[in-house]
C-alpha cells in the first residue's frame, strides 16, 4: 500500500479495544480498593501484601485451566463427543474481576490465624503458620469443593445460554482451585520466609 493511504479500525475491533483498556483500568481499582480494606481490617500494611500474593497466582491458574480444557476439549471428537473449546473473550475477561474478589478469601483466613497465634511467645514463626494452616485446612476444602461443584455445571456441561458464560465459570473455577493449592503450599512458606526476616531485622535494631 501506498504510503500516502492510512487505515483505521473501527466497528466491532474498536469496541473491543475500549472494552479491553476498560477492564485492565478496573482490574488496578479494584486490586487497590481490596489492599485497602485489608489494610483496614488488619491494621498492617505488609499481612494485606502476602495475601495479595494469591492474585496472580490465582490469575495464572485460570489461565493455564482454561487451556487445559480446551486442549482436552479439542480431543473429545476421537471418543465420539461434541468437541469443548472456549475463547479468550471480553466475557471470559470478566472472570478475573470475579476471581479477584474470591481468590483472597482463603489466605485471608489462614493469615489471621498465623497472626492471632504469632501472639502467643512461646510459639515460634513456623510453628504458628503451621498451626495456622492445619487449622483452616478443613474450611478452606469445603469452601473450595462446594463453589467447583457449583460452576462444575457451567462449564463442563453443554446446554442453552452455556457457552455465553462457560469462560467466566472456567476462569473462576480453576483459579479458585489453582489458589487453594497455593494458599496451602506457597503462601505458608512465604509467610514464614518474611515473618523470619522481619524477626531478625527487629533484633538487630534492638541490639
Amino acid at each position: 500500500m501506498p504510503s500516502t493511504v492510512d487505515v483505521s479500525i473501527s466497528g466491532a475491533s474498536d469496541q473491543l479495544n475500549a472494552t479491553r483498556e476498560a477492564l485492565t483500568g478496573n482490574f488496578l481499582i479494584a486490586i487497590v480498593i481490596v489492599y485497602l480494606l485489608l489494610v483496614a481490617i488488619f491494621s498492617h500494611w505488609g499481612y494485606p501484601l502476602l495475601i495479595l500474593t494469591s492474585i496472580p497466582l490465582g490469575v495464572v491458574g485460570g489461565i493455564m485451566g482454561l487451556a487445559a480444557m480446551n486442549g482436552v476439549g479439542s480431543l473429545l471428537p476421537l471418543i465420539g463427543v461434541a468437541p469443548l473449546s472456549q475463547p479468550f473473550d471480553m466475557i471470559t475477561m470478566l472472570g478475573f474481576l470475579i476471581l479477584m474478589g474470591t481468590v483472597v478469601n482463603n489466605p485471608i483466613l489462614v493469615v489471621d490465624q498465623a497472626r492471632r497465634r504469632l501472639h502467643d511467645k512461646t510459639l515460634s514463626v513456623q510453628e504458628a503458620v503451621s498451626q495456622a494452616v492445619q487449622t483452616r485446612l478443613r474450611p478452606i476444602a469445603i469452601t473450595t469443593l462446594t463453589t467447583l461443584c457449583g460452576l462444575s455445571p457451567l462449564v463442563f456441561l453443554p446446554g442453552e445460554g452455556t457457552e455465553l458464560y462457560r469462560g467466566v465459570g472456567a476462569i473462576v473455577l480453576f483459579g479458585l482451585l489453582g489458589a487453594a493449592v497455593v494458599t496451602v503450599t506457597f503462601l505458608p512458606a512465604l509467610m514464614i520466609s518474611v515473618l523470619k526476616i522481619t524477626e531478625r531485622r527487629s533484633a538487630r535494631s534492638r541490639a
